[in-house]
């Protein structure tokens, strides 16, 4: 069971409400990238909650609801494709992190980044490497947005068909690798990330 030790050292050093903030969707080669911000109650109990990668789609759903209900505070925020593109991939998640915090409903005054990255961030704030395995604010927020970011793929699916993004989440498949050779690049493909159409 995940523990409140971060956010409890936090709070004891004079802070109110911790944040935890991570993203989905930095890897695929199309779609936007998807960040949350999440305030827990610190020592609500949410069983099952752990790192949105070790669970099935079926419970990352269940506990998508869970923590929207019991949440003191969330927000989900991303970057587009065309910031992504403008940009890098970096950059754009780090940029979709900052306006899920911006955007709680309640003012964040410390935020918990999954990662090893806190490049631009004005509120205080610590990085955290493997986060969503720790700690549960950062857990929470990374399955608010890697459910966020797949129910996203189902929608850019039913728009762009040939591709079967609904089933692969827009990653570099061996399916989705042929069907950018067969049909080419798409207005929600990454253009630094499809450079191989160019081999």
């Amino acid at each position: 069971m995940l523990e409140y030790s971060i956010e409890s050292e936090i709070i004891a050093n004079g802070y109110a409400n911790v944040c935890g903030v991570d993203e989905a969707g930095r890897g695929p080669l199309c779609g936007p990238v998807v960040a949350a911000a999440v305030i827990l109650p610190i020592g609500l109990h949410i069983e099952g909650l752990n790192d949105s990668k070790k669970l099935s789609e079926a419970k990352r759903e269940k506990l998508y609801d869970v923590i929207t209900k019991d949440a003191l505070a969330y927000a989900i925020c991303e970057a587009s494709v065309e910031e992504i593109n403008s940009t890098d991939i970096l950059s754009a998640s780090l940029l979709a992190m900052r306006r899920a915090i911006d955007d709680l409903q309640i003012k964040a005054d410390y935020a918990l980044i999954d990662g090893n990255v806190t490049r631009g961030f004005t509120l205080p704030c610590r990085a955290v490497v493997h986060g969503d395995a720790v700690s549960p604010s950062i857990a929470a927020a990374s399955i608010l947005a890697k459910v966020t970011r797949d129910r996203q793929c189902i929608e850019l699916d039913k728009q762009y068909p040939m591709y079967g993004i609904a089933k692969h989440k827009g990653y570099g498949t061996k399916v989705h690798m042929e069907a950018l050779r067969e049909y080419g690049p798409s207005p929600i493909h990454r253009t630094k990330f499809i450079r191989f159409l160019n081999d």
